[in-house]
């Protein structure tokens, strides 16, 4: 429904929904805006524990980035509540489901098609470490499930091979700490680089309208009313 508003119906529910949000939430939401990135994107495939999956979907929140590529083989996506602390709610989340014929190819083409390289992230014979990744093209981070990593489809179709240095005798970490690491380096380069990392002005926007929407209590029936209204709703 929201996506149909010209600029102009945007801008005019955007100011009507403002009455019902609190000062500091209203003040925040551009601050927020100004931080988020779409050219930093994360790829889950077939991540089966809701505790990581939350966990990432966390992480991506508090760093910015807004889109979140979920592909679903064996395992079907389920958020714990309790750790995404609400986080899931101002991402964008992109679900491909195998069962439905979208498959990893399917959401990586996509992605490469859009301008992303395809970074797997994995302790593969040409990895190279996170510092040396180049930021000059957007990125989607592709990160595996815990039993395996990420699938010989997905290594076929990435573009670099990038891991975390490590140190100790274990050589691994768990994915949600891998997601962090690689968010808190990259979106840190990026923030301080040339690179067209923030949104356009019309994403800004239709974000901010979607976010007005779900943080007004009862936003989607008073939206409904408003765009009733004005005669705005889509004919059916």
């Amino acid at each position: 429904m929201l996506h149909t508003l010209d600029e102009a119906a945007q801008h005019e529910l955007i100011a009507y929904l403002s009455q019902f949000l609190q000062p500091r939430r209203r003040t925040l939401i551009p601050e927020v805006l100004d931080q988020r990135t779409r050219y930093l994107t994360v790829v889950l495939e077939n991540v089966y524990q809701p505790h990581n999956a939350s966990a990432v979907l966390r992480s991506c929140e508090c760093f910015g980035v807004q889109d979140v590529h979920i592909i679903e083989k064996e395992y079907s996506f389920r958020p714990n509540t309790e750790i995404v602390m609400g986080a899931s709610k101002w991402l964008t989340l992109h679900q491909y489901r195998e069962m439905e014929g979208q498959t990893t190819q399917t959401c990586l083409n996509a992605l490469k098609a859009k301008g992303y390289r395809l970074v797997a992230t994995t302790l593969h014979a040409d990895s190279i470490p996170l510092h040396e990744l180049p930021l000059d093209q957007p990125v989607a981070l592709c990160f595996g499930t815990e039993k395996r990593g990420l699938s010989q489809e997905a290594h076929d179709l990435a573009d670099l091979f990038v891991k975390i240095p490590m140190s100790g005798f274990t050589q691994s970490f768990n994915i949600s700490v891998t997601a962090a690491l690689f968010l808190y380096d990259l979106t840190n380069r990026l923030r301080t680089s040339p690179h067209p990392w923030q949104l356009t002005a019309a994403e800004k926007q239709a974000l901010a309208l979607s976010w007005y929407v779900k943080a007004v209590t009862k936003g989607e029936a008073i939206t409904q009313q408003f765009l009733q209204k004005k005669g705005l709703l889509p004919s059916t």
